[in-house]
């Protein structure tokens, strides 16, 4: 947390104590009561980290320091997010209890970006139904072109490479690579870092690899996945959560796998990951499913095997080698009986 004391208050003269820094940035968020007390924290989700922090007090959480940089931020209480993102630049900003943002020449630029956006789907949207299919690349290209001219003219910081990020999900390694020599101001930046991470752990367990170990622990229990793999076993692994409807869909697909070769010798677990431990047990009790979970893995499988979507499901051999990765249906039936069947 952040305290300016007498020294540096002799040292900013011209600043007020308790103002914005010379060359700063000076943030005053409202937030609900629940958080009176509690320490926030000033997250930049380029660079993966806390850049500030302060105490609640009146319901508010006030940030004052020095940053001739820009970033976009979201404030932070007990490791979850309590406001959206904003950008954060050398200015004085707020933010209102409803998340409203005022202030800040980035937060201006982009809200003047969405008031033309908004403008010409509106324009769209009141045209008439003949001629809406005639006109519609051409508003389309209209938007698109503002949000890239948005993000070219802003490239250089948070503003361009947000919109950048939005408009680029999918980089190869060799992608981030070019990019990030070409726009300096994305060498460095957490989400395409998170991304070559687990491309490279992906391609470190792709089929014909081995499986890597993972240990999750709940209300002290311990699993860790070399207990049922690669001991001489065929294992199916399911990487799911309750809120993702297509983990769903892929539920009823494994029971029939399930019926029919779990005699046979093949085990079949879930691991739940990014989710809640008590939406994890209702989904499992809601759905029926009959083989045993693993709840509250979040992000440790995810993070070992590069799972970036899910459902990911996998099937281990008996000697720990992957067999088959990210398929469903019909491909995922054919991987398990070609194993099952050919043993």
């Amino acid at each position: 947390m952040k305290q300016y004391g007498l020294i540096a208050c002799v040292m900013l003269a011209v600043a007020a104590c308790s103002g914005q820094p010379k060359g700063g940035y000076s943030l005053s968020v409202a937030l609900e009561q629940e958080y009176e007390g509690k320490t926030a924290y000033l997250y930049d989700m380029y660079r993966g980290a806390n850049i500030d922090s302060t105490v609640v007090i009146n319901g508010v959480a006030d940030f004052f320091d020095y940053y001739d940089s820009s970033a976009k931020v979201v404030v932070m209480i007990d490791e979850k997010g309590v406001t959206s993102g904003f950008y954060l630049t050398p200015d004085s900003i707020s933010v209102s209890i409803d998340g409203d943002v005022d202030g800040g020449v980035l937060n201006k630029k982009n809200s003047d970006y969405w008031d033309a956006r908004l403008a010409a789907v509106r324009e769209y949207n009141n045209l008439p139904d003949s001629l809406k299919n005639v006109r519609y690349e051409s508003f389309a290209g209209r938007i698109d072109s503002l949000e890239l001219a948005l993000m070219n003219d802003n490239i250089d910081n948070a503003l361009g490479i947000n919109y950048f990020l939005l408009r680029h999900r999918d980089l190869t390694i060799q992608q981030i690579d070019s990019v990030q020599t070409l726009y300096p101001s994305l060498v460095g930046n957490a989400e395409l870092e998170k991304s070559r991470r687990a491309q490279q752990f992906e391609k470190e367990t792709t089929v014909g690899q081995k499986f890597k170990d993972f240990t999750v622990e709940y209300n002290d229990t311990v699993f860790r996945l070399s207990d049922v793999v690669g001991n001489g076993k065929y294992v199916l692994v399911d990487f799911w959560a309750s809120w993702c409807g297509p983990c769903i869909k892929q539920a009823e697909v494994i029971k029939d796998i399930y019926k029919e070769y779990h005699p046979k010798g093949l085990e079949v677990i879930g691991v739940m990951v990014w989710d809640e431990p008590e939406n994890s047990l209702k989904a499992i009790k809601d759905h029926d499913v009959p083989w045993r979970n693993v709840v509250n893995a979040q992000s440790i499988p995810t993070d070992i095997y590069g799972i970036q979507g899910i459902p990911c499901i996998m099937l281990f051999g008996p000697d720990g080698t992957i067999l088959s990765r990210d398929k469903q249906n019909g491909e995922l039936e054919a991987d398990v009986a070609a194993a099952m069947d050919g043993k």
